[in-house]
């Protein structure tokens, strides 16, 4: 099932595969392993691939780009996204003394131009800015949005970790088809700060990552609020006759937002819990079952 992540971007498949884990930040896969698992996402309809320049200290796009390298008829199959914007600190950019951002005009087609090298493509479908700099100027970065999809080297353009008011500057400026944030369970904000209102408002979806919250849910020793959490998504599962990362996924997709996870696991299997958490339905009342386990008391 594929979904258009606003009335002017791209379509890209419901669950989306985030790459941060393929490479060293994360189980290291080889590149004949990258190959099976992008294989394996295609034949349960996952066709949409998640990166930034920074994961795997800038090596992660290019084990990607060795996977698919020369493959035009899958490269015709799968949509990508990118980021840029963070500068990391690591042997890989010597000249990077501090972490930092950068969302320059310059900076912004440079990493773009050595993305498209890596990920052996020409062209990525989303590239989205990684995190809003308190430096940003929304004249350069809409420069060098409209530099690159004149060049056809971006299809659409969106942020991530943006703010409402932050959102709303830039797109004044250019127009943003998502952000991509952190929801869950355990991170409520986008549903009290008027995040997900604002993307409903635009007609656009959000992707959301951390879905599962790092895999707190599945602690060895989990808090009380995981505890009650996973009491009542478990007491669901039984009901259902799914897992209880089913019913996690199932809980974000029930916001009227539509929005679009992404899942950072290289297993194949979570990838594929969260494929049939699109056919799980909960209540309206169920899913208050969830968010006041999290919140520890009921709403007002």
């Amino acid at each position: 099932m594929n979904v258009q992540v606003s009335s002017k971007g791209s379509t890209f498949s419901r669950i989306v595969a985030g790459c941060m884990n393929w490479g060293e930040w994360g189980v290291n896969l080889t590149v004949n392993e990258a190959k099976e698992l992008i294989d394996n996402c295609l034949d349960i309809g996952v066709t949409t691939f998640d990166h930034a320049d920074i994961y795997g200290h800038y090596t992660t796009e290019k084990l990607f780009g060795k996977a698919i390298k020369g493959n035009h008829a899958l490269r015709e199959k799968i949509q990508l996204i990118s980021k840029c914007g963070i500068k990391l600190v690591t042997p890989n950019r010597p000249d990077n003394n501090i972490t930092s951002y950068d969302t320059s005009k310059g900076y912004i087609v440079k990493s773009v131009e050595e993305s498209l090298k890596k990920l052996q493509t020409d062209y990525l479908d989303l590239l989205l800015i990684h995190r809003p700099s308190p430096l940003m100027n929304p004249n350069e970065i809409a420069e060098a949005f409209t530099k690159l999809k004149s060049k056809g080297k971006v299809l659409y353009f969106g942020v991530s970790n943006f703010t409402r008011t932050q959102f709303e500057m830039l797109n004044t400026f250019v127009p943003l088809t998502t952000n991509q944030i952190e929801i869950s369970p355990l991170h409520l904000n986008p549903f009290l700060d008027g995040t997900l209102d604002q993307c409903i408002t635009k007609n656009i979806r959000p992707m959301a990552y951390s879905t599962l919250a790092k895999g707190s849910f599945f602690a060895s020793t989990p808090g009380d609020r995981v505890v009650r959490i996973n009491e009542v998504a478990n007491q669901l599962a039984r009901k259902y006759n799914t897992t209880l990362d089913k019913i996690l996924i199932s809980w974000l997709i029930k916001h009227p937002s539509g929005i679009i996870p992404v899942i950072g696991s290289t297993k194949i299997s979570r990838i594929q819990s969260a494929v049939d958490a699109l056919k799980i339905r909960i209540t309206d009342e169920e899913w208050f079952m969830i968010w006041e386990a999290s919140m520890g008391k009921s709403v007002p």
